[in-house]
């Protein structure tokens, strides 16, 4: 990366959008209700996780999920509030009451045994891995596994790991592991924001690649790691900063083609 006017533009992209006006328009809001810890991770990977498609049915969908939580995520999970959602209940496109409830069962057995998913995360010494996200999927995978008699649900996250680019989960992670207080949270210290990988979705795949930024086609986790790589160079501590920038560069090129 030595186009200096890529450079630059990536820069202002980012500083642009990356702006409290931000946040009404996007699923960051829903977590940034919340004060405590447990609440803020749930919302986080719940809203993440239906964070696809419109964007205006998404924000309406996370509203009507925190919603059947009596918008009181942990309590909700840890009485298992949950069991009493219809199998068929439509939250987001795909995504229904017997996927949450999967999703929660899990989510309830890690807080049970460690009180928070960031403890969790510290257990399983995501830190200490090349690629935390994934490492952190593996693992919070393997306890939803257990507790849905070891059935696995792609519906709440990614099973194919060796492929999957991990689009809404590296969204999460950085909602919870970027700390500059303007839109994400930073409530997590577990793991550094030099260490999230890019949200990559069609989107930003594309605008990455209308850039010269990548050239592979594919918006998969190896797409995912080169481009990561090279924001890295760029913005050592903080690569998905760039994500900002991708996301407002796209949006402009979408509205202009209206």
């Amino acid at each position: 990366m030595t186009d200096p006017d890529i450079i630059d533009l990536l820069n202002s992209e980012a500083a642009r959008i990356n702006s409290p006006a931000f946040i009404a328009n996007d699923p960051v809001q829903f977590p940034r209700r919340f004060n405590s810890l447990q609440d803020i991770e749930i919302a986080s990977l719940l809203c993440a996780s239906i964070a696809w498609g419109n964007r205006k049915m998404i924000c309406s969908n996370c509203n009507k999920m925190l919603a059947l939580m009596d918008n009181d995520p942990y309590a909700y999970t840890m009485e298992a509030g949950y069991e009493d959602l219809p199998d068929g209940m439509n939250i987001h496109r795909t995504f229904f009451g017997r996927n949450m409830k999967h999703f929660l069962r899990g989510l309830r057995s890690i807080y049970a045994g460690h009180g928070s998913l960031q403890a969790f995360a510290a257990a399983e010494h995501i830190a200490g891995t090349t690629h935390p996200a994934w490492s952190l999927v593996e693992a919070v995978n393997r306890r939803l596994a257990e507790a849905n008699s070891g059935c696995g649900d792609s519906r709440c996250l990614p099973l194919n790991l060796a492929t999957t680019a991990l689009k809404r989960v590296n969204m999460a992670l950085r909602w919870l592991v970027r700390d500059d207080g303007i839109v994400d949270l930073g409530v997590w210290d577990v793991i550094s924001p030099s260490q999230l990988y890019i949200p990559l979705d069609v989107h930003v795949g594309n605008v990455a690649r209308s850039l010269g930024l990548v050239e592979r086609k594919a918006n998969d986790r190896r797409t995912v790691e080169e481009l990561t790589a090279l924001l890295r160079e760029l913005r050592p501590h903080d690569p998905v900063f760039y994500d900002y920038a991708l996301f407002g560069i796209g949006m402009e090129s979408k509205n202009a083609n209206k």
